[in-house]
């Protein structure tokens, strides 16, 4: 599918510089050179599609780590078109790579979404589906949110190698409260081998999250949400985040999960290098107002928002693009930052910053071309036009 393609004339966000009137050449899947300012190729490949970057920039494709679906689709409908719906519709909003999404449900229900996942082959135009997000289902029943209680469980060891087996692998990243791992042994194997423990839908303050950090936990999930805030006699996981600097966050940058005068404050205190953005999206992303599901329960979805029937958040509608917008609306905050927030951060934390993340020879070639107010002209997933702005 890949034909080879030159950008020329374009602002290009290079991992350390930026570069004005540059040139990127992608063959097959991978970003082949990039040209310094004004500097020419000498000859292009037969066949090569010639993109005309003026007035744009190059930034790296946003990785969504944390998202239930979208499109109508959820990682738990456990099919290769849910997937494909997912992944068909991402590249429109800048996600050029994702994880689907686990949520507490049923182990049998668990187990259908992780094979679906390990036999799921990603398609060419659409984003690439890099692994699992395991939300749930060892968290707290007080701070479930949407994870539907009946399901929650106890950390169980034997249980998750079970179902990393099933996945091919392919869990990356877990959500737990780490108050139920009351020895660290849990979070401590997972952290030993490679997993991304996030600490969430957790009721612990400060102290525990601190432990929790000493034992294996480097994330927090949907910061603010589902956690203890900050209070002047403990600052909860909120503050946690604001104070250990070996801690990074996710945020839901929509402003409903989080309000703006939230968003300006976190950041404040944060900064770009420790933030991570997602969306937490629910099938009900990019389609009308109405009636849904997340984890089998009824979901309500408005113009800005889906919730169960008694009002708690059941996830997000919001798009990569927009959140991304909304943290570029704040005071202090550069394209170069949300890049760290949107594609960066997000590839270190799952360890696939080797391949993706930022525009570098020989990586793959996941590439947004922007205008000025972040709003997407083209897609480019792994050396394929993905979407194309009419």
């Amino acid at each position: 599918m890949n034909t080879s393609i030159y950008i020329k004339n374009i602002h290009i966000l290079l991992e350390d510089e930026e570069l004005s009137n540059g040139g990127i050449l992608i063959e097959n899947d991978k970003i082949k050179k990039i040209f310094r300012e004004n500097e020419q190729p000498n000859h292009l490949p037969e066949n090569v599609e010639i993109l005309n970057g003026a007035n744009l920039t190059a930034i790296p494709g946003f990785i969504d780590g944390h998202i239930h679906g979208a499109n109508g689709a959820d990682t738990m409908d456990a099919t290769e078109e849910a997937l494909d719906a997912m992944a068909y519709l991402l590249p429109k909003e800048g996600t050029t790579s994702f994880l689907a999404t686990t949520i507490t449900q049923s182990p049998e229900n668990i187990e259908k979404a992780l094979k679906n996942v390990a036999k799921y082959k990603n398609k060419a135009k659409h984003a690439e589906m890099i692994g699992v997000h395991l939300e749930g289902p060892f968290v707290e029943k007080s701070k479930a949110g949407a994870q539907p209680i009946e399901y929650i469980m106890e950390p169980n060891l034997n249980q998750f190698l079970k179902w990393q087996e099933l996945s091919g692998n392919n869990i990356r990243t877990i959500t737990m409260a780490p108050e139920h791992d009351v020895d660290g042994t849990f979070i401590g194997y997972l952290n030993k081998n490679g997993i991304n423990v996030s600490a969430g839908h957790t009721d612990v303050g400060f102290d525990g999250i601190k432990k929790a950090v000493g034992e294996g936990v480097s994330q927090l999930t949907h910061l603010c949400n589902a956690m203890n805030g900050i209070h002047h006699r403990d600052i909860g996981a909120v503050g946690a985040a604001f104070q250990l600097d070996n801690l990074r966050a996710e945020l839901i940058s929509d402003g409903v999960h989080v309000v703006k005068e939230m968003l300006q404050m976190i950041y404040n205190n944060i900064g770009s290098e420790r933030l991570i953005l997602i969306t937490d999206a629910m099938r009900a992303k990019g389609l009308p107002a109405g009636d849904y599901e997340l984890g089998g329960q009824p979901v309500k979805v408005t113009e800005d928002r889906a919730v169960l029937e008694d009002g708690t958040l059941a996830g997000s509608i919001l798009k990569m693009d927009k959140g991304a917008q909304m943290m570029l609306g704040l005071d202090g905050v550069t394209l170069g930052d949300v890049v760290q927030m949107a594609s960066v951060n997000p590839a270190k934390q799952i360890g696939i910053y080797d391949r993706k993340g930022s525009i570098k020879e020989g990586k793959d070639a996941d590439i947004l071309l922007v205008d000025d107010a972040l709003n997407i002209q083209y897609t480019i997933c792994r050396g394929d036009i993905s979407f194309m702005r009419a």
